[in-house]
């Protein structure tokens, strides 16, 4: 299997998705996020800032894992 899976997420991962012929890891992007501010001590701000920076804005190939953020508005996107 070539899924990657986020090293120190391991409480995120939520499941599994298909892209094509691709088994892609997904995880709750908010759990991420409490998992940096509880075992890191990051802010909530600074756990978003890593979070975006250097987990979700790094693509490591074609497997690379998805995060899912259920919170997110699409109108914010427009």
């Amino acid at each position: 299997m070539n899924t990657l899976l986020a090293d120190g997420f391991e409480q995120a991962l939520i499941g599994y998705g298909h892209q094509h012929s691709k088994l892609l890891a997904v995880y709750d992007y908010n759990i991420c996020l409490t998992i940096l501010q509880t075992r890191d001590g990051m802010t909530h701000e600074e756990a978003v800032e890593h979070m975006e920076y250097n987990v979700v804005g790094s693509y490591v190939g074609e497997y690379t894992p998805i995060f899912l953020d259920a919170n997110i508005d699409i109108n914010d996107y427009e």
